[in-house]
């Protein structure tokens, strides 16, 4: 029997530090059973005074294995164990490598934790006919409430494609301001072109569209992703996003916060935007694409998203009860849910 040992990053939170060693281990298993992967024997270990998730194979970790092991949301190093010495195993490194302060510059109240939007990310993405996306770069996103940007940064940061949509002018003059600077502060090749969001003649609000190169040679071989910005109402997308273009949506749910439209500020349950949302979202969404809602069980309980979802023509992803649910605060009772479209 082999040994790995999986470091995991630190957290700028605490609260969620704490709980990143359970986080990690279930988004793993959940990682290994998108991927075809067999399931992992993992747990939790100390090694002279240091927490680690130890990973139990066979043998040496194959290829396929290290590619999930380094998607991990939290994996900062990996290491074969050999009695008391640790050999370190190089984990693959994303397709485009742009400085790591791009999903950790920003500070703002209510930013959620950028290690649980990309564990949403990937366990989303691994729910998906075609998880091997994820990991070549086509995977394309989209964060239909994306608010300052954070998963969009995210999916450039791993090299993907992106579209988010949100209604705060604020948030989405925020991000703006803050990517234009971001880019030309590290000299990165790119446009970045903001333009009135019309169609039929009709004011839909405002777009922010970015193609960006992580280098000049990426740039050179046309290597560069794109990133839409879509300043409007999540509830009404038609004509703005193409049908069947996205493979997984992501997004992390309201807490109370509005995202309706201006004549409905829709600030009660999520449950009431999501059903309107919804069939305007899963029309963006390709066959065998995946839905992955971050949510506070406080404001919508897990059984009745779980029937929302189902009725939209959803099919959730069976997961180990509670595994990914976590206190944010008092009044945040966090966890998350995936759902495949199945046709």
């Amino acid at each position: 029997m082999t040994e790995h040992l999986i470091l995991l990053a630190p957290s700028a939170n605490r609260v969620y530090g704490a709980e990143a060693p359970r986080l990690c281990e279930a988004e793993l298993r959940a990682m290994a059973a998108g991927f075809g992967l067999p399931e992992p024997d993992v747990a939790r270990t100390d090694v002279a005074g240091v927490s680690y998730l130890a990973l139990h194979t066979s043998g040496v970790l194959t290829d396929a294995a290290v590619r999930v092991v380094s998607q991990l949301s939290a994996a900062h190093a990996l290491f074969r164990r050999e009695g008391d010495l640790l050999a370190p195993v190089a984990l693959e490194q994303p397709r485009a490598a742009y400085p790591g302060d791009l999903v950790t510059i920003q500070k703002y109240q209510g930013k959620t934790n950028e290690q649980w939007t990309r564990l949403l990310l990937n366990v989303t993405a691994a729910a998906t006919r075609l998880p091997d996306r994820l990991l070549d770069g086509s995977l394309q996103v989209f964060d239909p409430m994306c608010g300052r940007g954070t998963t969009l940064n995210i999916a450039l940061s791993l090299g993907l494609d992106s579209i988010g949509v949100d209604l705060d002018s604020k948030d989405f003059q925020a991000y703006s301001a803050f990517l234009k600077t971001w880019m030309r502060q590290h000299r990165l090749k790119h446009t970045a072109d903001e333009s009135a969001l019309r169609t039929s003649g009709r004011n839909r609000g405002k777009r922010l569209q970015v193609e960006v190169a992580a280098s000049k040679e990426a740039h050179k071989a046309a290597d560069t992703q794109h990133l839409t910005y879509l300043l409007t109402d999540t509830t009404d997308l038609d004509g703005l996003v193409r049908p069947r273009s996205v493979d997984a949506i992501v997004t992390d749910t309201p807490y109370g916060v509005q995202h309706g439209s201006h004549g409905d500020r829709l600030a009660r349950s999520p449950l009431e935007l999501l059903d309107r949302a919804l069939p305007g979202w899963l029309r963006t969404l390709r066959t065998g694409g995946a839905v992955g809602l971050s949510y506070n069980r406080h404001v919508a309980p897990r059984e009745d998203l779980a029937a929302l979802l189902v009725t939209h023509g959803l099919d959730p992803v069976d997961e180990t009860p509670d595994a990914f649910r976590h206190r944010v605060d008092a009044s945040i009772d966090r966890d998350l849910i995936v759902a495949r479209k199945a046709r």
